[in-house]
């Protein structure tokens, strides 16, 4: 056991075999009144603004084309504009792209950021993007040495749903943080910088996963009883388990071990949680609703974030998780996902864009009608942009009509949690390859989220009891407020 990768395929084995696939929990025993007193002292924090509540991360992997969706450059030649053209939204002097039609009506909600880009420190590969963007810590050598053969590993920084998790007040029977429905990349290419790393095992999110072929179903390990396992049995398994694990422990009472055992204790506690059961019970919500979410995983996925949100949890975040059944009859070459090196035009305007424009679109009008959307932070992001040239090498160049990875400029979006919507913020140059304007590192994104949050510049604790800054870099950008 010592020195094992906690997301290791061994630490999975264990995980299944002992429920510890639980991420990060409150304390349990607070009540509902003791946790909207300990959150509402949290308010102190930004004066004249109350801190969100929540985050919901929209996270669409493979690395989204900003040139073809929210930073149009109609005025370039085509060889970089593409077909495309812009549209005119509910907020005025922002355009997006035309296949965008239900989320250009909630412009006047979310902003958007033109300028962000990872100004060379990143790799130009997935494993980098994702670890940058979400823990706004630049990759080490590592990552350039090993590219996407880089396994997530303990002493990562952590991910910002992590550090919020850990900062935020404890929930009384849910996670601090839930990633759903899949966790990126594994087995075999798990994607660092998902994890909590170097906070403790404990902070790492509850994985909540989904089947394409049955969207209304999601499953969560730690938060079911299999086939007939009733309380009763689940006790006396709990003590085989003791049993089991106090051999363990002789062999190792490393600090990773003392967290694993945590991790089983807060795994039983959501097991014999009936409320935790009807948080993620989705097929209970009405009809209609889910009609205009639409009807895929992506789309329930979403729904399930405003649930889980709606329920107090801290951070959720949703991995876009590509059907390449789908895509494939339409020809779209990226499996599904935003990793669009080939026919990334065709791919965009027949699978991706509507599959995405209809349910974000019906979040954030969802969130606002339940008085939600100012408590709840909304981010929409990606590891990376697309080469603004056509034509990919790989996928036959200009005939392939794809776009390469491009990590030196890429645009997201922000809305809720006090972010004003309507506006778009700082600018990349003609056709769309750096940023002109307000420049933007992933760093100053998270440091924006924690602002939200009312976390300031959060703080944790070494080994050795000293504390240190999650994030030394970066500033968070007030102007959006």
């Amino acid at each position: 056991m010592r020195n094992v990768d906690p997301h290791s395929p061994i630490a999975q084995a264990l995980s299944r075999r002992t429920f510890l696939v639980a991420g990060a929990t409150g304390i349990y025993g607070l009540d509902a009144a003791q946790l909207q007193a300990a959150r509402d002292s949290a308010d102190v924090a930004a004066p004249g603004r109350r801190p969100a509540r929540s985050t919901i991360l929209i996270w669409l992997s493979g690395g989204t084309s900003h040139i073809d969706t929210f930073d149009l450059k109609p005025k370039a030649a085509r060889e970089f504009r593409g077909p495309f053209e812009p549209i005119a939204t509910s907020a005025p002097g922002v355009e997006i792209s035309e296949h965008l039609p239900l989320l250009a009506q909630q412009a006047h909600r979310f902003s958007i950021i033109r300028s962000l880009g990872h100004f060379r420190r990143g790799t130009g590969d997935h494993h980098a993007g994702y670890y940058y963007n979400l823990t706004g810590r630049a990759p080490d050598n590592s990552f350039r040495q090993l590219l996407n053969s880089r396994t997530p590993r303990k002493t990562d920084w952590p991910f910002i749903g992590s550090v919020v998790g850990q900062q935020m007040p404890p929930h009384p029977y849910l996670p601090q943080a839930v990633s759903l429905p899949l966790k990126p990349g594994a087995p075999q290419y798990t994607r660092p910088g998902q994890f909590a790393a170097n906070l403790g095992i404990i902070h790492d999110p509850v994985y909540v996963y989904g089947e394409t072929d049955n969207p209304l179903k999601f499953t969560a390990p730690a938060l079911s009883l299999n086939g007939d396992i009733t309380l009763d049995r689940l006790k006396n398994r709990r003590g085989l388990l003791k049993t089991l694990d106090t051999a363990t422990r002789r062999l190792d009472r490393s600090y990773a071990t003392v967290d694993w055992s945590t991790h089983q204790q807060r795994a039983f506690s959501f097991l014999g949680s009936k409320a935790t059961k009807d948080a993620f019970d989705i097929a209970s919500e009405p009809q209609s609703v889910r009609e205009r979410y639409g009807d895929d995983l992506n789309a329930m996925s979403m729904l399930m974030a405003r649930r889980l949100v709606e329920a107090g949890v801290p951070f959720v975040s949703v991995f876009w998780k590509g059907d390449k059944k789908a895509a494939e009859k339409l020809n779209c070459k990226s499996g599904g996902g935003w990793d669009t090196h080939g026919n990334n035009f065709v791919c965009l305007e027949k699978y991706l864009l509507p599959r995405f424009d209809r349910p974000f679109s019906a979040l954030l009008e969802d969130l606002d009608d339940r008085g939600l959307l100012d408590e709840t932070v909304v981010m929409v992001n990606s590891e990376m942009g697309r080469k603004p040239k056509i034509g990919d090498p790989r996928s036959g160049g200009v005939s392939g009509q794809g776009r390469d990875h491009w990590t030196h400029a890429q645009s997201i979006l922000l809305a809720g949690g006090g972010i004003r919507g309507g506006q778009a913020y700082g600018t990349s140059d003609k056709v769309g390859a750096y940023p002109a304007d307000k420049p933007v590192a992933p760093e100053d994104v998270a440091k924006t989220i924690y602002h939200a949050m009312g976390l300031g510049n959060p703080e944790a604790i070494d080994s050795q009891g000293r504390p240190y800054r999650i994030l030394e870099e970066g500033e968070p950008l007030t102007d959006l407020f």
